[in-house]
């Protein structure tokens, strides 16, 4: 890091099924309202802002961003499909650390449609043909949500080579639910059993409709600031950016032919390994990680790519309670994106405000005892991943 770096505030609104949220301008700068006051610092002190949205116009950030004031401040609209709020917070911290700016804002929001996510042009390539030929030609082609191709597919190929039960992939959902009772800002708070989870309609490979995230409406905020800005302007309860590194596909996502790589998992090794070079701190150093569980296997495969357990050891990590409370590290206690919700453009902005309420100690019921340090993983196809380590 060229300087420090350190989330000054965060904030957050409810999570609802399309249909029930408020407009997306109107959710974002509530996000962003909570998010300065927690800070304390007013609108006209942030110097930048990046609004991260996947489905919308141009501009929509400076429609959330005016509902604060006009101050004249520059404000980027961000797009890297799920990825889009923490490469909102990424371009912030960067920002901050370089020197452009002293006080930043990065607000994720999403007013989504119910349904699997489709494209929203016809009359153009699709930025994902690359992968989409790639996925045919590993497992065919298929009626069902491709979302749900692609990461069911990547489970059934970790399934076979390492010969772990669909009951395993099932669990993470279970746990998900556990978690997300405790999180009055989740979508789903009723806890589910194995059975249930098991018995649900099969979308693909070892998925179920209990094991995939659902469209979700919401939105979240980050205040970034230098440490200076923060002692200037009597910030205590700041938490640091230790490190945070994003990275796109790899050759290894379409040469190795696997479904493996081409969801993400290199470009997930790869973040996470220079996160942890850059910071100093090891993997048995983290106390609690909001990972991109969009979908049950992708929570199973992320466990390896972070290096939170060896490769093909997910499902004894999982089977010895390793992911959760009284365990080596509890994951997502948020509910992640499988219970929580998953509004593309707020979810990286919200495992943020997670993190950060637990690193202060205010996470209420969920809170992860002695928490000290923490690391977020977010993942869009297409591709990017952003790894972040956070400590109080």
């Amino acid at each position: 890091m060229q300087r420090p770096v350190v989330v000054a505030g965060v904030g957050m609104i409810n999570f609802t099924k399309p249909g029930d949220s408020a407009s997306y301008d109107e959710m974002g700068a509530l996000a962003a309202k909570i998010a300065l006051d927690d800070a304390g610092v007013p609108y006209p002190s942030i110097d930048q802002v990046y609004a991260g949205f996947v489905y919308g116009d141009s501009t929509c950030g400076q429609a959330a961003a005016y509902r604060l004031g006009l101050s004249g401040v520059p404000v980027t609209n961000v797009n890297n499909n799920c990825s889009t709020g923490s490469t909102a917070l990424f371009l912030a911290r960067q920002a901050v650390e370089f020197g452009a700016a002293e006080c930043a804002l990065a607000i994720g929001f999403e007013q989504m449609v119910p349904g699997a996510l489709g494209d929203v042009f016809s009359d153009r390539p699709p930025p994902m043909l690359r992968q989409s030929e790639m996925m045919k030609s590993l497992i065919g082609d298929g009626q069902e949500p491709p979302a749900a191709r692609y990461f069911g597919g990547a489970g059934h190929e970790y399934a076979e080579k390492h010969g772990i039960r669909p009951e395993t992939f099932a669990k993470v959902s279970v746990k998900a639910r556990k978690h997300a009772a405790q999180n009055p800002f989740a979508i789903f708070q009723q806890e589910l059993t194995l059975d249930e989870v098991l018995a649900s309609p099969t979308i693909y490979g070892p998925l179920t409709r209990y094991q995939c995230c659902p469209p979700t409406c919401g939105a979240a905020a980050a205040v970034i600031c230098s440490d200076t800005f923060a002692k200037r302007s009597d910030i205590s309860r700041t938490v640091q950016i230790k490190s945070q590194v994003m990275t796109t596909d790899l050759p290894s996502t379409f040469d190795d032919r696997s479904m493996i790589k081409l969801v993400g998992y290199d470009m997930a090794k790869s973040a996470a390994t220079q996160a942890y070079e850059n910071s100093g701190i090891d993997p048995e150093d983290i106390d609690v990680v909001e990972l991109h569980d969009c979908f049950s296997t992708n929570e199973v495969l992320a466990y390896e790519a972070l290096g939170l357990t060896e490769e093909g050891t997910a499902e004894r990590f999982i089977e010895d309670g390793n992911n959760t409370y009284g365990g080596k590290v509890v994951t997502n206690p948020s509910g992640g994106l499988l219970s929580k919700g998953h509004p593309l453009g707020a979810t990286g902005l919200a495992q943020c405000t997670e993190l950060v309420w637990h690193l202060r100690h205010q996470a209420g019921a969920r809170q992860v005892e002695g928490a000290k340090t923490a690391l977020q993983h977010n993942l869009g196809l297409g591709g990017a991943c952003v790894v972040t380590i956070y400590q109080n």
